[in-house]
């Protein structure tokens, strides 16, 4: 790759999970020095301008990670062209994802855990209606997620 990785993490509301995609890809980015750009948003406008589940910011903040600043977005049009891969927490966002990418994009579009050997066609479960030890669950699939990307993009470098 001779450009730099833009990585966007994509659920419904953007308040769990991808927020905590997107900061467990910064850290094991950070760890393995792989300079890429990276951000979350939601399928669904629920959430936007608002700042993680605080189930999400607590659990991040257990690994060093301060979530609070972010910002629910809904994912758009352009951001087939901003980012090299669009990353899908579960099915029914992919296909939402699928439904409104523009012809001709060049986003690798796909499901998060696909990056995980043995995990490819998982969801990443949602855990805003459950209890705070889902938000642990959470953060396992997604850190694992995240360094297997971080090292699939390094070795393509």
């Amino acid at each position: 790759m001779n450009h730099k990785p833009a990585i966007l993490f994509v659920c419904l509301g953007n308040i769990c999970r991808s927020p905590l995609a997107e900061a467990a890809f910064r850290k094991a980015a950070a760890e393995a020095g792989l300079e890429a750009h990276t951000d979350s948003a939601g399928t669904a406008a629920y959430h936007v301008g608002e700042p993680p589940d605080p189930r999400s910011i607590a659990t991040a903040a257990r690994y060093g990670i301060d979530i609070a600043h972010y910002r629910g977005r809904q994912i758009e049009a352009a951001d087939f062209a901003r980012f090299s891969h669009i990353l899908a927490l579960d099915h029914s966002n992919l296909a939402n994802i699928r439904r409104i990418a523009p012809d001709g994009h060049t986003a690798h579009v796909s499901l998060l855990m696909d990056m995980v050997p043995g995990r490819e066609g998982a969801a990443v479960a949602d855990p805003y209606y459950d209890g705070e030890e889902q938000f642990e669950y959470t953060w396992e699939d997604v850190w694992r997620a995240a360094q297997a990307l971080v090292a699939r993009l390094a070795a393509a470098q």
